[in-house]
């Protein structure tokens, strides 16, 4: 027979609504009930339903994803997948289950991002960027429910932000292409109008220009993170007349289609031109030649995100932001000598 909160209370002699509370980890109730009522949970493995944590809570336990903007990157490039994966299985793990926003629409009259999390009565959100973002997400940012943004910028004060450290990531691959004796260097980064792309190309121009390279425009090429922009604009490279001897892709997709327009030239890499990219995908160390790439941990920027947002909806702390590091890892498309 199935446990109910009525059952749970009976045996621990209280109140239901002591139970809800216990089970809802609210102060204000001593020691020795919440240690029996926790016994007599563990004893009958009473698992409270959804119906009833939601009448036991002031909270409906439920977290708003969007994906805002427009989307150059969906939901199964492989960033994004580990980071909601491991965003989801973090939150989860406190009870809370995800809905799922379209970003279809979103700036029709009173259908906007604020508007169904009220009517949903979310208890927060997680948002991701896209490009050319809403102005709709400013309201949802200046609102009181707490927010976080996965590679965006927020600044309410029930809200924060966490990204890799995109500014770094440049910096890495510049510095070991210069290591290894590049100086000709080439840049295919994402859409303008994205906020991981305006970063990575700001630090890629930053550290050529501290390290006395020369960023040359015609070598400054923009894709939108897939393997077509790519190939398109690597092909664009080698056609601008001297090709250079390295080059720096925004995302390992990117990277796969630079190093097909290469191969199709009869050029060789990286013996003729040297290719990093960013993400480090899975299929990267199997490449010919393997990727060096860029790591981000897509693990701990979604788990540091569910933390942030949990701290926010409980009134741990106000606005918070956080940079994870990168780390490049090493393989033969750059050049080097790997075992």
């Amino acid at each position: 027979m199935k446990m109910t909160i009525a059952d749970i209370a009976r045996l621990a002699g209280v109140s239901r609504s002591t139970v809800s509370k216990v089970l809802n980890n609210y102060p204000g109730i001593g020691e020795k009930n919440k240690r029996k009522i926790l016994q007599i949970i563990a004893e009958t493995g009473y698992q409270p339903s959804y119906s009833a944590r939601r009448l036991s809570s002031t909270k409906s336990h439920l977290i708003a994803m969007i994906y805002a903007g427009n989307v150059s990157a969906d939901f199964n490039h492989p960033f994004f997948v580990d980071v909601i994966n491991a965003f989801k299985k973090e939150i989860g793990s406190h009870g809370y289950d995800l809905l799922f926003f379209s970003n279809q629409d979103v700036s029709r009259e009173n259908d906007d991002y604020l508007a169904r999390c009220q009517y949903f009565q979310v208890d927060g959100c997680i948002i991701i960027s896209g490009d050319q973002i809403e102005s709709v997400i400013g309201q949802l940012d200046d609102s009181e429910i707490p927010c976080i943004g996965v590679d965006l910028f927020l600044k309410g004060t029930h809200s924060g932000y966490i990204m890799s450290d995109n500014h770094q990531i440049s910096q890495l691959v510049v510095e070991h292409f210069h290591r290894l004796g590049y100086r000709e260097i080439a840049y295919i980064g994402g859409t303008p109008d994205s906020t991981v792309a305006k970063i990575r190309r700001q630090g890629f121009e930053h550290s050529m220009k501290k390290l006395g390279l020369p960023v040359r425009k015609e070598w400054m090429l923009q894709g939108d993170f897939y393997v077509e922009s790519g190939y398109l604009a690597m092909k664009r490279l080698m056609e601008s007349g001297k090709a250079p001897e390295a080059v720096f892709c925004a995302s390992d997709w990117m990277a796969v289609g630079a190093m097909q327009a290469i191969k199709e030239a009869g050029l060789r890499i990286p013996d003729d031109i040297a290719i990093v990219g960013c993400d480090n995908i899975n299929v990267a160390p199997y490449l010919d030649p393997p990727l060096t790439s860029i790591n981000q941990d897509k693990e701990k920027l979604g788990r540091l995100a569910a933390r942030m947002l949990l701290d926010l909806m409980d009134g741990k702390m106000s606005f918070t932001s956080a940079l994870v590091e990168p780390a490049l890892v090493v393989r033969r498309s750059c050049g080097s000598q790997v075992e």
